[in-house]
């Protein structure tokens, strides 16, 4: 029986499972030593949502619930939606598009916690929807403890996300972040009291939070904004516009059209039109 062959577009950037495959064996060859982790993690899989579900069982697993049960939850959470897989291709592209460091798909699969985090909080995410909030918040300790990264599990989270670097990161309970955002080290999205119900702030589409930003109170990140490094926002900004200082201020509208994706963390001239 003949087969229909699949339609490739040019344009478009290479399966990430493929690459992230490939990848894999070279590094095997290169790095013997590294040989049987690689086939471990990835090699021995047949598609990503394997492969993941193992890599954060090894990272997670520990004396009271081991890795082979972090494993079958995990996979329980990938065949019951299997969007979540999408999701995580999404993520590991955003990393090797934004991050300069980042030499291919194995590099961030492995070894970046920012994205291992990440992918941990999916899964206490769907945990908490199904009901399983004590296994949710399970994880999210876990996550803390080895990822030094402190995510809420109800926390909203879309697709294309980079955490760079991770460590001091702290989102809490009712925060939403959009698509395509960038959020790197020590960054917080938290309240300002002890208030309870809709506290955290939310970050819309393609926003940019420099390391050490503080966003805090329920307040609108508008798409595309940009807050700069070491900023406390207690104050909307409007989509497209950059928050710089404490408190923050406006200090350019429009930013650039991305800065999410360029990662472009430099602001308007006049900002630095003063004397030391």
């Amino acid at each position: 029986m003949s087969q229909r062959l699949e339609v490739i577009d040019p344009t478009a950037p290479p399966p990430v499972w493929a690459a992230l495959r490939n990848e894999a064996e070279r590094a095997a060859k290169t790095e013997p030593g590294l040989g049987s982790l690689l086939n471990a993690v990835i090699l021995a899989h047949e598609n990503l949502g394997a492969a993941l579900s193992y890599q954060l069982a090894r990272k997670m697993g520990d004396q009271e619930l081991r890795a082979m049960s972090l494993r079958e939850i995990a996979d329980q959470a990938y065949r019951a939606d299997p969007h979540l897989v999408e999701i995580a291709e999404a993520d590991l592209r955003a990393v090797f598009e934004r991050d300069p460091a980042c030499k291919g798909y194995v590099q961030p699969f492995l070894f970046f916690k920012g994205f291992l985090a990440l992918q941990t909080q999916r899964v206490a995410h769907w945990l908490w929807h199904e009901g399983r909030e004590t296994m949710a918040f399970y994880l999210q300790s876990r996550m803390s403890e080895v990822f030094q990264v402190d995510i809420h599990p109800a926390t909203k989270i879309g697709s294309g996300v980079f955490i760079d670097h991770g460590t001091g990161i702290v989102i809490g309970e009712t925060a939403v972040i959009g698509d395509d955002c960038s959020i790197l080290q020590d960054v917080t999205l938290g309240g300002t009291g002890a208030e309870r119900g809709d506290r955290h702030p939310k970050i819309g589409k393609g926003v940019l939070l420099g390391a050490g930003a503080k966003v805090l109170g329920n307040i609108q990140i508008g798409d595309y904004a940009k807050i700069a490094s070491g900023s406390v926002v207690l104050k909307e900004v409007p989509a497209g516009c950059t928050a710089a200082g404490v408190p923050a201020r406006l200090v350019n509208c429009p930013t650039c059209e991305e800065p999410a994706r360029s990662m472009d963390h430099t602001l308007a001239d006049i900002v630095y039109d003063y004397v030391i």
